[in-house]
C-alpha cells in the first residue's frame, strides 16, 4: 500500500509539473511573440528558463533535503534526456541545414560547461570555484543572446508594437503565475516520492533522479519540441534545448551547491557514468551539425542509440 501510495503521488507530482510547465511555457512564449524577439532568442532564453523551472525547482529542493544524488543527478540526466531523446527526436523529423554561427556560441558553451562538470566527477564534487566558473559561463551565455537580439533587431515575426488587449494580458499573468504554483508543488512531491519510492524498491537516489526524475522534468522540453515538429519550428526547438542545457549545468548545479550550503558531492556512479555520458550525448548533439551545418535523421538515430545504451548501463549499475 505504502508502494502504491507513493507511486500515486509520484504520478501526481509529473503531471502538475507537466500542466504547470505547459501554463508556464505558453505565457513565457506569448510574452517572446508581442515583443518581436527571434526565434532562437525566445528558444535558447524566455522559453528555456521556463522550461527548465521544473529541473530548477527539484534540484534545490532536493539539495535543499540534503539529498544532494538526487538533485545532481537530476541537472545531469536532464541534459543528457535533452540531447540523446528530445533533440534527436527534432533531429529525426526535422533534418535540414543551419546556419553555423546561430547555434556555434551556445553550442561551446554547453560544450564547456560540460568538459567542468566531467573534472569535477574526477573530483567528487562540485566546489565553490568550478560554481564560479559556472556562472561565469551562463553569463556569457546571457550577454551573447542579448548582442545576438540587438543584432537581430525588430526580425522576430511576432506581434511587436501592437499593444496587447488587456483579457490577454490578464489570462498570460495567471498563466504564469498558476504554471509556476503546480511546478512548484509538483516538484515537491516528485522530490520526496522519489527519494521514498528508492527507500522502497532498494535502488539508489542516483538512479532515481538520471532517469525518472529527469525525463519527468524535462518533459516540458519535450512538450515543446513537439509542438515545433508540428508547426515546423526548429529554431525554436533547438535553441529551448541548447538553452535548456546550458542552465542545467551552469545555474542549477551551482544554485544547489549555494542552498546546500557547502560544495556538492558527486557519487563515484556519476562521476563514472552519468558525467561522461553528458558529455559524449553533448559532442554526439552538436559537433557534426558544426561540421556539416545540417541536422540529420542519422544523427538523430545516434542520439537516441547512445542514450539507450547509457540507461541500460545506469539500471546495471548500482550507487
Amino acid at each position: 500500500m505504502d508502494l502504491l501510495l507513493m507511486i500515486a503521488i509520484f504520478i501526481a507530482g509529473i503531471i502538475l509539473i507537466i500542466k504547470g510547465g505547459g501554463w508556464f511555457v505558453d505565457a513565457a512564449s506569448w510574452i517572446a511573440e508581442v515583443s518581436g524577439i527571434p526565434k532562437l532568442i525566445v528558444g535558447a532564453t524566455i522559453v528555456s528558463v521556463a522550461t527548465t523551472m521544473p529541473e530548477m525547482i527539484v534540484s534545490v529542493m532536493a539539495a535543499s533535503q540534503g539529498k544532494v544524488d538526487m538533485s545532481v543527478g537530476n541537472a545531469v540526466g536532464s541534459v543528457t534526456a535533452n540531447l540523446g531523446l528530445i533533440m534527436a527526436i527534432a533531429m529525426l523529423c526535422m533534418p535540414g541545414r543551419i546556419r553555423r554561427r546561430d547555434y556555434f556560441v551556445k553550442s561551446l558553451l554547453m560544450l564547456a560547461a560540460a568538459v567542468m562538470i566531467v573534472a569535477a566527477g574526477r573530483r567528487g564534487q562540485v566546489g565553490l570555484r568550478l560554481s564560479g566558473l559556472l556562472l561565469a559561463v551562463f553569463a556569457v551565455f546571457i550577454v551573447e543572446n542579448v548582442r545576438f537580439a540587438a543584432a537581430a533587431g525588430g526580425k522576430g515575426g511576432g506581434r511587436a508594437g501592437l499593444p496587447p488587449e488587456k483579457r490577454a494580458v490578464l489570462r498570460n499573468a495567471v498563466q504564469f503565475i498558476a504554471g509556476a504554483a503546480c511546478v512548484v508543488l509538483g516538484a515537491d512531491l516528485l522530490v520526496d516520492s522519489g527519494s521514498a519510492l528508492a527507500r522502497l524498491v532498494g535502488v539508489s537516489e542516483r538512479m532515481i533522479g538520471v532517469t525518472i526524475v529527469a525525463v519527468g522534468t524535462s518533459l516540458p522540453e519535450l512538450a515543446t519540441t513537439i509542438t515545433a515538429v508540428v508547426k515546423k519550428q526548429s529554431a525554436l526547438s533547438v535553441g529551448n534545448i541548447l538553452g535548456a542545457n546550458i542552465i542545467d549545468l551552469t545555474l542549477i548545479l551551482p544554485l544547489s551547491g549555494l542552498v546546500a550550503g557547502k560544495a556538492l558531492p558527486i557519487s563515484a556512479a556519476a562521476g563514472r557514468i552519468d558525467l561522461p555520458a553528458c558529455l559524449l550525448v553533448g559532442c554526439a548533439a552538436v559537433i557534426p551539425p558544426m561540421l556539416t551545418k545540417k541536422f540529420q535523421r542519422w544523427q538523430g538515430a545516434l542520439l537516441l542509440a547512445i542514450y539507450a545504451g547509457y540507461i541500460l548501463l545506469t539500471c546495471g549499475v548500482r550507487g
